[in-house]
């Protein structure tokens, strides 16, 4: 059975994100090949495509590290959010499927309940959820690969603290999905980008003094081994 890169590619990413590889760090194929238990080719190929989205970064005499971004490059995709997600709603409303406004009004009435009995971490996951499925709604695969990129990206640089009113919040997306139900492209791009600008002002630099350290030998790994998820994996 040959694991395919994607797969070794999200296992990767996925630790680069929740910090389990720090930035900076050194990403040997030898080390990553026995901690996701693959060959070294597709982790070769994992690391390739985690340059092109700027996660990882080659240095000479180093090999492939864990990029470090410069607090302005982090700024960027908070602004390049506010305005393709705008029109990823737009598009939506334009594209959007009964299965997609079904999802949709779900989560919005889960988060509602949620938020009414505080139940934050519920919250932040929902969130997820609704945006990912917002940008699904799009009918537009570039687009939606980009909006993905950007929220593993954000993920990874910021923390984002939860409003003091995260009912109103709940409510701007219950509006969104409202305007898409109807087919309303403008009104669901200027309520998207009211949102988006609002929720902006609650993201906070996981680490304030980027780009930080230039270099880091030797990766900070959990002890814990875990292979690549397989499932679905043609044998």
């Amino acid at each position: 059975m040959r694991i395919p890169a994607h797969s070794v590619c999200t296992a990767i990413r996925d630790d680069i994100v929740s910090g389990v590889y720090e930035r900076g760090s050194r990403l040997t194929e030898e080390l990553l090949a026995r901690r996701y238990g693959v060959s070294r080719v597709p982790v070769r190929e994992a690391l390739r495509t985690l340059e092109s989205e700027g996660f990882v970064v080659t240095r000479r005499h180093a090999g492939a590290c864990v990029a470090e971004p410069t607090v302005q490059e982090a700024a960027d995709l908070l602004e390049v959010r506010t305005l393709l997600e705008p029109l990823g709603a737009a598009r939506a409303a334009q594209r959007r499927t009964e299965a997609h406004l079904k999802v949709l009004r779900g989560l919005v009435r889960l988060g509602q309940e949620r938020a009414r009995r505080g139940e934050g971490e519920d919250l932040r996951l929902l969130g997820g959820w609704f945006h990912e499925t917002l940008a699904q709604a799009s009918g537009s695969p570039g687009l939606i690969a980009l909006l993905t990129q950007l929220r593993h990206k954000i993920a990874w640089m910021y923390a984002v603290e939860q409003p003091a009113r995260p009912v109103d919040a709940w409510a701007e997306r219950g509006a969104i999905v409202d305007a898409v139900a109807r087919g309303d492209a403008e009104r669901a791009r200027v309520l998207t980008a009211q949102h988006a600008e609002r929720v902006t002002g609650a993201h906070r630099l996981r680490r304030p003094d980027l780009p930080g350290r230039r270099t880091a030998p030797v990766p900070r790994v959990s002890t814990s081994q875990h292979g690549v998820n397989t499932a679905g994996v043609r044998h």
